[in-house]
């Protein structure tokens, strides 16, 4: 089971400072949607209305065709991960009673897959969540919110604590389970370089306003690599929009924003250029740094 999302015309306000002005999008069930933006960019405030945490100030939202504030049915399908390891009333708790208290709790939870997280995440389960470093309290958070199987699962930098390895198998998990157990998921980040290959769609957003969304491969197509000797590269791109450059040796690669026509890529075959797939991080920054200026 997943859930489709329809959001109109949002707007979230702080006093005088608005978080998300005016946005409006659609998000496909079954997907696995890349929430793109940089810190303060509105990411956790869109999501927190999301998830029925706090109403908006404007504007409507429809998960699975309803308004999801004070929704006992939404609010049950729906699991929000986010870092609010101080917050949780079973910090006291040793984990695997808490563990079978929300497999109580959540009527998709899978207490054995989540047993089988815990071994993987290396979780001692006779131990009290207080008692874990950061990283290892993220990973219980990864684990609730990948167990509980939840038709709109959230996951708001749930990986922030833990290391490089630990989040490979967070991100292995999460397509693994996707694949036997769709959902609508919904992965806010900021480590786009790390994380670009786990999204179906990408919504990305800056100063509350969304900049673009669309289904990841055709966000990428909006530009290009260019791969060659340094001379032949500076000359080829001299008229284009460089994002990104790396030098090794004799060899550049640069990132190129744009679309390259029919002639261009002849010209570039050519020169005995190697044309690639742009990369989502340098996309990103590029967006978002054009708003900032």
């Amino acid at each position: 089971m997943s859930y489709g999302i329809e959001v109109k015309d949002l707007r979230v306000r702080y006093k005088d400072f608005t978080a998300i002005d005016s946005t409006t999008f659609q998000l496909k069930p079954g997907k696995i949607h890349g929430l793109l933006g940089r810190n303060g960019a509105g990411k956790t405030t869109l999501l927190s209305v999301l998830a029925a945490f706090r109403k908006a100030d404007a504007g409507s939202i429809k998960i699975d065709g309803e308004d999801p504030f004070e929704n006992p049915r939404i609010m049950q399908d729906t699991i929000f991960i986010y870092d609010q390891h101080q917050d949780l009333e079973y910090l006291y708790e040793k984990i695997d009673k808490t563990l079978k208290e929300t497999a109580a709790l959540r009527p998709n939870f899978d207490e054995a897959y989540a047993l089988h997280l815990a071994k993987k995440f290396k979780l001692p389960l006779n131990k009290k969540l207080n008692q874990l470093s950061k990283g290892k309290k993220s990973a219980f958070q990864a684990i609730i919110g990948l167990a509980a199987r939840a038709p709109l699962t959230i996951f708001d930098e749930a990986y922030l604590g833990m290391d490089a390895p630990t989040r490979d198998i967070f991100y292995k998990e999460i397509l693994n389970d996707q694949e036997k157990n769709p959902r609508t998921i919904i992965f806010s980040t900021h480590l786009v370089s790390e994380t670009a290959y786990l999204f179906d769609e990408v919504l990305m957003i800056h100063n509350g306003e969304v900049l673009l969304q669309d289904t990841n491969e055709q966000v990428i197509s909006k530009g290009f690599s260019i791969t060659g000797s340094s001379e032949q590269v500076d000359d080829f791109t001299k008229n284009l929009d460089v994002l990104n450059s790396q030098v090794l040796g004799g060899t550049k690669s640069v990132m190129v924003y744009g679309e390259l026509t029919e002639q261009q890529r002849h010209a570039a075959n050519q020169a005995g250029l190697e044309i690639g797939a742009l990369s989502l991080h340098d996309l990103f920054v590029h967006l978002t740094k054009e708003e900032e200026e």
